[in-house]
């Protein structure tokens, strides 16, 4: 029998991963992948460079029956009327926004009456008051990588380029669209159509603007209007999670496959990797990279009043509650530079000293934090004594400060009524001897440690699988679970840290 072909397409930050796939088995069948220029900002058009040198590598698409993209969360791509792109796309990673978010979660918070004109319960203060506003409104408050405070920012400081705007989309949506053979016409063709129309994205994704309401299902574009001053502005319709997006130039894929290749909705790279994951309702992903990510599946939409916790949505129709935390594993690597030692030789260290570090503890705050809100704020080492000042406490002291961060992201998660039966560790964090040896404790139940592969890759592809069957549920592809980790509970690890915390 002729096995169906899939393709997985990952746009990250870094890069473009294309992995084709077997569609009944997920079993990889070809890979590729290109870089993406780096910085904070970026032309759209290398990552349609990335893709097709990632397609290249990976044998071409013309086998595949059926694609997804899933994409770096939040970045704001711009179009004009012939489908150009405006201005270099703000990622996520781009701050310079940050002064447009409070500006809009003051405005939001300005009243001490609802939108409606009726008393609300909220806080009295009005910068808290406008944070709970806009969770109750889109499932989380502002920070600086949210896609409205992109285009508040545009709006505010390039007026040209906000006059030209016709078109506002997502990196994955953007990638989706050109492959479906869509992109810019030319000026002096009169009948040129730039089909702003043919635009689509998922609900997880747009969950990840702030101007999308997924348990509604509805953009608000009051405050769209509210951030960009218009709202005349095309946004993509957004498919449900099983919905076919489009049918593929037969020049980019599916050119050997009757009736053409298909393109599912795509989606959010955390919500992405969540389907890559298998995971269901109740389970929560861990994953240390470069920032620490606890992500949970949960089958109501969840409204965290604190604005610690951000409400997306997933890509099964479910929702993706997420704690960020901008320190990840690169708390390890402090300790390291610290101590002047490898990863096994920062282990071994760690391992000579007990639970709790004889009292030390680190608060990793180095880049300022987002779980807790204290961009401002920098690590500190507590606790030192003479007696216990020794580099085997230290490397213990840092070790644990990674995994009660992400204590801190799972116990926020739990708060919201999120009933934790199952944590998966994934990222390179999770490589680390030490990390493995102290989750279970520190996290305070065993831990299931996935072996190390492309999940947003992988959730893409079981998407396009999913969508091209037509069934009810997802290919029920195997997971590959390298160990589960167990452990004796160390509760007054995170004690001491809470204390410290604050």
């Amino acid at each position: 029998m002729t096995r169906i072909l899939v393709a997985g397409i990952d746009t990250s930050t870094q890069s473009t991963k294309v992995r084709v796939t077997d569609a009944a088995t997920g079993e990889l069948v070809r890979f590729g992948q290109a870089k993406h220029p780096d910085g904070t900002s970026c032309d759209p058009n290398a990552w349609w460079d990335a893709f097709l040198e990632a397609r290249k590598q990976a044998g071409g698409l013309d086998d595949v029956a059926a694609l997804s993209v899933g994409g770096q969360q939040h970045g704001m791509v711009l179009l004009d009327r012939q489908g150009r792109v405006v201005r270099d796309a703000l990622l996520w990673n781009d701050t310079r926004s940050a002064p447009d978010a409070e500006r809009l979660i003051a405005r939001l918070g300005a009243s001490g009456k609802a939108a409606d004109g009726s008393e609300d319960d909220l806080s009295d203060d009005p910068v808290m008051r406008g944070r709970q506003r806009w969770v109750r409104a889109v499932g989380s408050s502002l920070v600086a990588s949210l896609t409205i405070t992109k285009i508040a920012w545009v709006a505010a400081n390039e007026p040209d380029n906000a006059a030209r705007v016709a078109a506002v989309c997502l990196p994955h949506d953007w990638l989706s669209w050109r492959i479906a053979g869509h992109g810019p016409v030319r000026d002096d063709d009169p009948t040129a159509n730039a089909d702003l129309d043919a635009l689509f994205t998922d609900r997880s994704d747009a969950s990840g603007t702030a101007y999308f309401d997924a348990a509604t299902n509805e953009y608000r574009m009051d405050l769209f209007k509210l951030a960009f001053g218009r709202d005349d502005v095309l946004l993509p319709r957004v498919l449900k999670p099983t919905e076919i997006g489009a049918i593929a130039d037969p020049a980019i894929a599916g050119a050997d496959v009757p009736g053409g290749c298909i393109i599912a909705p795509g989606g959010g790279d955390n919500a992405m990797a969540s389907l890559g994951l298998n995971m269901g309702v109740g389970d929560v992903s861990i994953s240390l990279g470069t920032s620490g990510v606890a992500a949970a599946i949960s089958s109501s939409p969840v409204y965290d009043l604190t604005a610690s916790v951000t409400g997306f949505a997933d890509c099964t129709g479910h929702w993706l509650p997420l704690a960020c935390t901008l320190n990840g594993s690169r708390i390890n690597d402090a300790g390291r530079a610290a101590l002047g030692v490898d990863y096994d030789e920062l282990a071994d260290l760690a391992a000579q000293s007990t639970p709790g570090a004889q009292g030390l503890t680190l608060v990793p705050y180095f880049d300022g934090e987002r779980t807790p809100n204290r961009p401002n704020a920098t690590a500190v080492l507590h606790g030192m004594t003479l007696a216990n000042t020794t580099k085997a406490n230290i490397a213990r002291a840092f070790v644990e400060a990674l995994l009660c961060s992400q204590r801190d992201c799972l116990e926020l998660v739990r708060g919201l009524g999120v009933d934790v039966r199952r944590i998966l560790l994934i990222g390179g964090g999770a490589r680390s001897a030490a990390v493995r040896a102290y989750a279970p404790g520190i996290l305070g139940m065993d831990v299931e440690l996935p072996k190390i592969d492309e999940y947003v890759a992988i959730g893409a592809a079981r998407q396009a699988a999913w969508v091209l069957s037509g069934q009810a549920e997802p290919p029920a592809w195997t997971l590959d679970i390298e160990e589960t980790l167990s452990g004796e509970p160390t509760p007054e690890v995170y004690e001491q840290y809470a204390r410290y915390r604050g």
